[in-house]
């Protein structure tokens, strides 16, 4: 069963072990929209209980396609929310997401985050309340993958 804590630091992500006789766990980096509607990270542990030793592997998750994205340098989005929540892998370049309020994070190439910060049920978007924004860092143009949830 996955477990669960806000973010709180940056962090890469990571595989942990336990002991030897624990499984690996994979730590997924989630953006969500909180209960007071504003978008916030945390991060949740995933068990890697299948494969070998030396290859384990999560559970098979389903997806509904993919996409990629050449963001060029310069590139900065408004606030906005995510519509499907999606896995994002920067394969390369950075790219730094912003939440009201001013925190940031910047992912770089091989880091990972679960976007889902969707528009709250029954509300309309409000730039000032809900979303994030999202940018390219640094002198290389970013490059990402997003794998529908």
């Amino acid at each position: 069963m996955a477990t669960s804590s806000t973010w709180t630091a940056a962090s890469p992500p990571r595989f942990e072990r336990l002991s030897l006789s624990t499984p690996a766990l994979f730590t997924r980096v989630t953006l969500f929209t909180d209960t007071d509607g504003r978008a916030r990270f945390r991060e949740s542990t995933l068990p890697l209980p299948e494969g070998t030793p030396a290859s384990m592997l999560s559970s098979l998750m389903p997806s509904g396609g993919y996409q990629l994205r050449h963001s060029p340098v310069g590139f900065r989005s408004s606030f906005h929310c995510t519509t499907t929540p999606q896995w994002v892998f920067v394969l390369s370049g950075q790219m730094e997401i912003g939440l009201q309020g001013g925190a940031s994070r910047v992912f770089t190439a091989g880091q990972h985050f679960y976007s889902a910060d969707t528009v709250p049920e029954g509300a309309t978007f409000d730039a000032a309340v809900h979303g994030h924004w999202s940018r390219q860092v640094g002198s290389e143009p970013l490059v990402t993958l997003f794998v529908r949830g």
